[in-house]
């Protein structure tokens, strides 16, 4: 079967993607040969965004986090627009992202579980205030509230734990589905990767430029990019 004729025959899609879903609105990924992990720094991406040295170099976390995190004027690409084009149409059920852009949002989608946060939602590690992406963008050095706590982003470190209720909503929407579409991530990163093992629908579709360690369980693989293959879908 074609994704169109999979789509057609769907009613509770599921997409769950990763980086690759983003980069063609211009957010570098992490592991492709021009990803952060292949960029030079004083120390490698995965310890600069891990929780310890953010307790431990918060100055040089922000300094990474603003520069390559904090990407300014992007927009949703034709992925994200055609997924909120399918959920209006009553076709998509949920959106599960490990993005933290937000884009999915912007794009019109309303059902989202950010696995991994999001840099939109920020706050203060002793009062609890939520502030906006753009207040720890203009700021510099370490972000402070008014009450002299740091600002936080509400993203997921490494060594921290995923958001629960997330987890959950993510889970109930997947063992829900009768169509899972996976696209954009290399389902190299745990417990995420771990998700599809709770699906039990008819169809299970894997759009990834690479190959992954799920494309012999997929009923549709295509190694293509996410927009492309998204926006030849018809609602």
């Amino acid at each position: 079967m074609t994704l169109q004729e999979i789509i057609d025959a769907s009613s509770r899609i599921v997409f769950f993607g990763g980086a690759g879903v983003s980069t063609e609105s211009g957010i570098p990924d992490f592991r492709s040969q021009d990803g952060l992990y292949h960029q030079q720094y004083d120390y490698p991406p995965e310890q600069i965004l891990s929780r310890t040295f953010f307790d431990m170099h918060t100055e040089e976390f922000f300094r990474f986090y603003r520069d390559k995190m904090l990407v300014e004027g992007v927009q949703p690409n034709a992925a994200h627009k055609k997924l909120a084009a399918l959920e209006a149409a009553g076709k998509l059920s949920a959106v599960v992202t490990q993005n933290i852009d937000g884009l999915h949002q912007a794009a019109g989608s309303k059902n989202v579980y950010e696995l991994h946060g999001s840099v939109h939602h920020n706050y203060c590690m002793r009062c609890g205030k939520f502030f906006s992406a753009e207040t720890v963008k203009v700021q510099t050095g370490v972000p402070h509230c008014d009450c002299g706590g740091i600002i936080k982003p509400d993203v997921v470190l490494y060594e921290e734990p995923l958001d629960s209720r997330t987890v959950e909503g993510a889970l109930a929407a997947i063992a829900d589905a009768d169509c899972l579409i996976v696209a954009g991530t290399s389902l190299t990163v745990y417990p995420a990767a771990s998700f599809i093992r709770y699906f039990r629908g008819n169809a299970f579709v894997l759009i990834n430029r690479d190959e992954t360690p799920a494309d012999r369980l997929a009923d549709l693989v295509l190694h293509q990019s996410v927009g492309e293959v998204l926006s030849a879908i018809t609602v």
